[in-house]
């Protein structure tokens, strides 16, 4: 039985990098660990879905999305963790790290 790397394994499944199917996958992955990132400060920071909502002035339903990686922009993560009283750093290749 041969082992694949991690790496290997989606390459052989999804595509090599590079590929926008490849492209598409990892973006998702993305966002699903971004919305994971402001679930856990959340619930960290004891606020429902509802009252961060208001803090940023949308629905209980939007967070729900933005939750889980829907619906993001920079401009919502900047909203999502000033509102809780967090800064970010955030790295785009080719563009270097800048703080939201």
């Amino acid at each position: 039985m041969k082992l694949y790397t991690h790496e290997e394994m989606l390459d052989n499944v999804i595509g090599a990098k590079g590929t926008p199917r490849r492209d598409e996958y990892e973006a998702k992955v993305d966002a699903f660990l971004i919305g994971e990132a402001i679930k856990q400060a959340r619930e960290s920071r004891n606020i429902t879905q509802e009252q961060l909502g208001e803090m940023i002035g949308v629905k209980k339903a939007q967070i729900s999305r933005i939750e889980k990686g829907s619906n993001l922009t920079i401009l919502t993560i900047r909203k999502v963790f000033r509102a809780m009283g967090m800064s970010t750093n955030l790295e785009i290749v080719g563009l270097g790290k800048f703080a939201i």
